[in-house]
């Protein structure tokens, strides 16, 4: 494999990759946390509007609090913040080896400077796995002891 077939096969794919789901990562979380903090807000609102009357207001801002919960815990299962800073710092770091590499900038000013490319983008992606495997893990002797 050339350089050019590896940056368009193997660099390019992951840096799109990792931007995408950044991308996916920090949508999920925003909204998420936008509709965390509406209910969050309603519920001291609606208390305000309370009578022994009102039953159907009180089962709303059960509702509400059973939500906020759900939602509280989807985020801290899933790490959509988390996972979309790390992706988003994988795929920078990526686009930042590839515009050194395009330009000869160090460390890539060398004559043969095209295993280097390879065998710092490949860490890169070994290491964001490793990472990844590391926190399947650890999430399943949490649910498992």
């Amino acid at each position: 494999m050339n350089a050019d077939e590896y940056i368009k096969q193997r660099l390019q794919d992951q840096i799109e990759w990792y931007s995408r789901k950044s991308q996916s990562s920090q949508r999920w979380f925003k909204r998420l946390r936008i509709i965390e903090i509406f209910f969050a807000a309603c519920i001291p609102f609606c208390s305000g509007f309370m009578t022994p009357e009102t039953i159907n207001l009180r089962i709303a801002v059960g509702f509400m609090g059973l939500l906020i919960t759900v939602i509280a815990g989807v985020l801290s299962i899933f790490k959509f913040q988390e996972n979309w800073i790390d992706y988003r710092t994988t795929s920078e770091v990526l686009k930042h080896e590839h515009y050194l590499f395009l330009t000869g900038t160090s460390p890539y000013n060398a004559p043969d400077s095209f295993p280097l490319l390879v065998s710092r983008v490949e860490s890169l992606i070994s290491k964001e796995n490793t990472n990844w495997n590391q926190y399947v893990k650890t999430a399943v002797e949490k649910n498992n002891p």
